[in-house]
């Protein structure tokens, strides 16, 4: 365990030193991602789903605000469609500029979030995202991971119904485009899902926030086993074709995913926890406290003693592990949490809170 504190707080210094850089290239590959998965999946416009569109327009997006990124994915989507059928792209447009609406009204600034949804979707591990975003954000996150799900479902009934569009005349276009805008509003599967993220995130929220011991592990694993819960009963209720193998690979690594971002972000020593009772005139306060677990970055020192003397003498300081005291004096860390936590929005959505 002691390794692995070294580690993160290693890893904590190297983001401190290099933050700028790992930020554009986790947006680079997120981009190369989305947009890889847009083109392979609905690369109806050949000149756009080329490898060198994919790559330019995650190079340009790179060094772009992330909401561009957002607004570059809608546009590629719609380049498709367009290529398409050009109604079916004008209701896609319709859909987007509503999903907008709400994304700007609760969460202009958490542009990130609709790309890891979408993208979570893509990848075949939905779960993951209930459980990441409950555990790092607030209930109000549900309206960008619903953006992406939405998107992501209408990318692919586009896909599934592309052959029927290509080969309608202009009696089966309508036919097809009242087909389309039938299954965004009533598509089973899309809100089924939904509703699993829904309870999901509210779920790991809700534990995660209570004052009990190992909360975001009992967070994690709760949230995960509601949106397989949710997902499983629904997919037999509603003759769903939701594999069961993608609910539970998912909700696996939505767990595993939990462990490691507790690890990162709420690393505590619940043996060592101190209830704390004080009063002033109007209340009484009950204060639980939970100390972080921290160890020293080991440190090698090699001293060189002369003069009289030709021998080297090397000390090592391997560093006092404090994962049994409390982390108290260390300013650098705690500057380097913070900064973490800016740089991701999670300062402001405690906030909110």
């Amino acid at each position: 365990m002691s390794t692995l504190l070294v580690w993160r707080e290693r890893l904590q210094k190297i983001y401190a030193a290099y933050s700028i850089y790992i930020l554009k290239g986790t947006q680079f590959v997120m981009g190369l991602i989305l947009f890889g998965l847009i083109n392979s999946n609905i690369g109806f416009m050949e000149m756009a789903s080329s490898i060198f569109c994919t790559v330019g327009l995650a190079v340009i997006c790179t060094f772009l605000p992330v909401i561009v990124t957002v607004f570059a994915a809608t546009a590629l989507i719609l380049v498709h469609f367009y290529a398409l059928s050009l109604p079916i792209a004008i209701v896609s447009l319709v859909i987007f500029l509503l999903m907008y609406i709400f994304y700007f009204r609760f969460t202009p600034k958490k542009a990130w979030l609709v790309l890891i949804s979408a993208i979570a979707f893509g990848l075949k591990i939905p779960f993951v995202v209930p459980v990441a975003f409950g555990l790092l954000g607030t209930p109000v996150w549900i309206v960008p991971a619903a953006c992406g799900i939405i998107s992501f479902y209408m990318v692919d009934i586009v896909k599934a119904s592309a052959a029927a569009l290509k080969s309608a005349d202009a009696d089966g276009m309508i036919s097809s485009l009242t087909s389309f805008t039938r299954q965004m509003l009533t598509g089973k599967e899309m809100w089924l899902m939904i509703a699993a993220v829904l309870i999901g995130i509210l779920t790991v929220n809700l534990v995660r926030t209570r004052a009990i011991d190992h909360a975001w592990k009992i967070a994690s694993a709760s949230g995960a086993a509601a949106c397989v819960i949710v997902a499983s009963a629904g997919n037999i209720v509603l003759n769903g074709s939701i594999s069961y193998v993608v609910i539970i690979v998912s909700a696996v690594l939505g767990v595993a995913v939990g462990l490691v971002l507790e690890f990162l972000f709420f690393s505590v020593d619940y043996s060592r926890t101190e209830t704390v009772q004080f009063e002033d005139d109007e209340y009484y306060y009950y204060v639980k406290a939970v100390p972080k677990i921290g160890v020293s970055v080991p440190k090698k020192r090699v001293k060189r003693i002369t003069g009289g003397q030709s021998q080297m003498t090397t000390v090592i300081d391997r560093g006092t592990p404090d994962s049994l005291k409390e982390h108290t004096g260390d300013t650098d860390d705690i500057l380097l949490t913070r900064s973490l936590s800016k740089e991701l929005g999670l300062d402001e959505d405690k906030t909110e809170q």
